[in-house]
């Protein structure tokens, strides 16, 4: 009997997803129905599969909606988060399991009891970052805990990067996911976590000064600052009585120190908007920010509100991005600074088709066992080939992929809201990523602890 996996949105994390689902649908007896606003710009041989069916749909029109979806196995949303809860409400009314690569919203958690009354499972956060990383550090934290072991401490970071051979500009960094979430993270609050028992709090504007480096073998150094909330998971993780707990993004070293001159202009601020944006400089855009002078230009004016002189690296980033052309302009109505910063950074930081994305994830798992305290390093890296086939779609898009196939499969089964955090939902779904080349290496290293060697603690 064919099973239709019914997917909401096809847009640039899905190109992996797909492929899995139509080359799984012969053996598993699969149809893949697609619904999609724009859906002129499924790739075609996605499109012309004798087993796919693409449904040119807006999520806001109820009757087409919840007719799709009645009709579906299994349902798959890779929309934006905000457009789930329609979706998921219509699962809870028409019986069907549901799977999304995003958080768990409060909406979504509501719906907890309906989806455990009708045995529905709701899956979320089984993408990256939220997905493989939950998936990777509880198949970990269990297998130490199961060997007698007690965890002391959890530090766990991503990065989307671009890949050396494609690494062109300045910055080392192009962007390989939503442009939006780069230029506003780390807004709406200070960064906490917990350092040997102490809490630690960093506020935005001091956040991209505060880094931690790390070395992945075989492929260099990174630096990584704090995410907003690195006790969000302490409960679902079981670490609540771990002594350090600490969450961030991996970026190249000097990334973030550069990245801190748009803080310290306030490009990156998205709660007002610039009457005058549309048809405004890059130069005009800079001089925003900056004090008035009637002899001394743009450039010289932001060199000194900055404190950096000419041959320092920093200036050259921000000359490689345009940023005092007077010629470019910004066509955007009423937008906010960081909009208008983030269609200048599109300009300058977009993937060409032929170049390649990169993957980094870190683990640090310190423990104690039989009165010794020890540590496992754990590092997963993945390299994409193109603009379509990045590294950020297959490790967002496979393990949703996959997810659903157990869940149809029967393999995976306790209902409700939830997160990948069990074993009948990570083991599977770890062990086919291997195929596809997504896999962690382990290191036995020394326990460090508190590191006095890094800027951020």
């Amino acid at each position: 009997m064919t099973r239709t996996v019914l997917i909401f949105g096809a847009g640039k994390s899905t190109s992996y997803l797909l492929d899995y689902i139509l080359e799984k649908s012969e053996s598993e007896q699969l149809k893949l129905v697609i619904a999609d606003l724009h859906p002129e710009h499924i790739p075609s041989h996605v499109a012309n599969h004798p087993q796919c069916e693409i449904v040119r749909l807006d999520i806001f029109e109820d009757s087409p909606r919840k007719a799709i979806i009645e009709k579906s196995t299994i349902v798959i949303s890779m929309l934006p988060p905000r457009l789930h809860i329609q979706i998921a409400e219509d699962c809870i009314s028409f019986g069907k399991h549901l799977v999304t690569a995003s958080y768990v919203s409060e909406a979504i958690q509501q719906l907890d009891a309906a989806a455990k009354e009708k045995g529905l499972v709701f899956m979320n956060e089984v993408g990256l970052d939220p997905g493989i990383d939950h998936m990777s550090a509880l198949q970990v934290i269990d297998r130490i805990r199961e060997e007698g072991g007690k965890m002391l401490l959890f530090e766990s970071f991503t990065g989307g990067l671009v890949a050396p051979v494609s690494d062109t500009n300045l910055w080392n960094y192009k962007f390989t996911w939503n442009p939006r979430n780069v230029v506003v993270a780390g807004q709406g609050g200070a960064a906490k976590f917990i350092q040997e028992g102490t809490y630690k709090y960093i506020p935005y504007q001091k956040l991209f000064r505060r880094t931690e480096f790390l070395e992945v073998e075989g492929h260099g150094t990174f630096e990584a600052y704090a995410n907003r909330d690195s006790l969000k998971y302490r409960e679902a993780y079981g670490l609540q009585d771990a002594l350090t707990l600490y969450r961030g993004t991996m970026r190249r070293v000097g990334f973030s120190k550069a990245w801190q001159m748009f803080v310290m202009l306030g490009m990156t601020d998205d709660s007002y908007q610039i009457e005058n944006s549309e048809g405004m400089s890059y130069r005009e855009f800079t001089n925003l920010f900056l004090p008035y002078s009637p002899t001394d230009s743009v450039e010289l004016k932001l060199r000194h509100y900055l404190k950096i002189d000419q041959d320092d690296i920093r200036w050259g980033k921000l000359l490689e991005l345009n940023l005092f052309d007077a010629h470019k302009k910004i066509p955007l109505a009423n937008a906010t600074p960081a909009q208008m910063l983030q269609y200048i950074l599109e300009d300058s930081w977009t993937l060409a088709q032929e170049e390649k994305d990169m993957i980094v994830m870190y683990h640090k798992f310190g423990y104690e066992k039989n009165g010794i305290k020890q540590q496992i390093d754990a590092n997963m890296v993945v390299l994409g080939e193109n603009k379509s086939y990045t590294a950020m779609a297959k490790t967002v898009g496979l393990p949703v992929a996959i997810t659903a196939l157990q869940i149809l499969n029967g393999n995976i089964t306790t209902p409700g809201v939830q997160i990948p955090i069990r074993k009948e939902a990570y083991e599977p779904v770890l062990k086919e990523l291997e195929q596809y080349g997504i896999r962690f290496k382990e290191f036995e290293v020394p326990y460090l602890g508190y590191n006095p060697d890094s800027i951020a603690f």
